[in-house]
């Protein structure tokens, strides 16, 4: 039996491209959309105040994997990544190994190309500015993914030295101010969560956000407000009703099932994205094991060229 390749985080961001990532998580909604892959709910396991393990499976395209992946918001302050965990990627046909990958490296790249690729696909065909609000590895993703795709980006962060840094090491500008990385026609916001970034009225017509941070309980980034008065989009209702955005909407009752639309089949045509220039779009992502598989995928496409390091079972 050959060796298991083991993809660090290096070897992940050597592999895909954030162009690639972006048409990989593309195909992953659509074949969702299409019912050709196939994603048991998200499992969490709390371990708060502190942060949680996840363990995300997924079937498709000939493939299972499994994400066993950490969110500890405040490892950064110890010197340690938020995020963490190992993505294993099986052969459907007979449970054989195929690769293991850093689950961190992984997790940044969809989560950078899920937020430009609804950003683009949501926002206004005439939209000229973008904005990431954090500057941490996803926020950075995000960055790099609106930038592969030609354009201008601003960041902010309440960290301003780590805005600047990312900002140097990317080629992005600085927002002069938060306010105006949150009146940019497309927004992303990469935030621990813990704070509302945008109340009640502070969208403008034609805006469009993709809402990253609040990916697990009692995180929010937006007012249920300002979310019930926008075109809603998810990844995916019953990850984002339970443990999304749409979570705290859902609860008071301000949002329900047919108030919001998933991306993927926006994508594949089935369902209405932006109706007019002056709506107001809003994405709520939660991030998707069907993602995951995406960028896996991608990743072993170029197994052969990298000299990975294997491990034999």
């Amino acid at each position: 039996m050959t060796g298991v390749p083991v993809f660090s985080a290096r070897d992940v961001e050597a592999a895909v491209s954030p162009e690639r990532a972006l048409e990989a998580v593309r195909e992953g909604f659509l074949a969702y959309s299409r019912g050709e892959w196939t994603m048991p709910p998200k499992v969490y396991v709390p371990a708060y105040p502190a942060g949680d393990f996840r363990a995300m499976p997924v079937l498709g395209a000939g493939h299972a994997a499994l994400k066993w992946v950490t969110s500890f918001p405040g490892n950064p302050a110890h010197g340690l990544p938020t995020v963490s965990g190992l993505v294993l990627l099986s052969d459907a046909s007979d449970g054989s190994l195929r690769a293991v990958l850093d689950a961190g490296a992984v997790t940044a790249l969809r989560t950078g190309a899920a937020a430009v690729l609804a950003a683009e696909e949501l926002g206004r065909a005439d939209a000229e500015t973008a904005a990431v609000i954090g500057a941490g590895v996803n926020g950075r993703a995000a960055a790099r993914s609106f930038l592969a795709r030609g354009r201008r980006t601003i960041l902010w962060d309440v960290d301003e030295q780590r805005a600047r840094a990312a900002a140097e090491a990317l080629g992005a500008d600085i927002a002069e101010s938060r306010e105006q990385a949150l009146g940019a026609d497309l927004l992303v916001t990469v935030t621990p969560g813990h704070e509302v970034l945008l109340d009640e009225g502070s969208l403008q017509p034609g805006q469009h956000v993709s809402l990253m941070g609040a990916d697990g309980p009692g995180k929010a980034e937006i007012a249920v407000a300002e979310l019930a008065r926008s075109r809603v989009f998810c990844d995916d209702w019953e990850q984002a009703s339970h443990n999304g955005e749409l979570a705290h909407a859902v609860a008071t009752g301000a949002i329900s099932r047919n108030d919001a639309t998933h991306l993927g089949d926006v994508l594949a045509g089935t369902a209405p994205g932006r109706q007019s220039r002056e709506d107001i779009t809003t994405f709520d992502s939660t991030g998707l094991a069907i993602q995951d598989l995406a960028i896996a995928l991608a990743a072993i496409e170029h197994a052969a060229e990298l000299n990975l390091p294997t491990i034999e079972l």
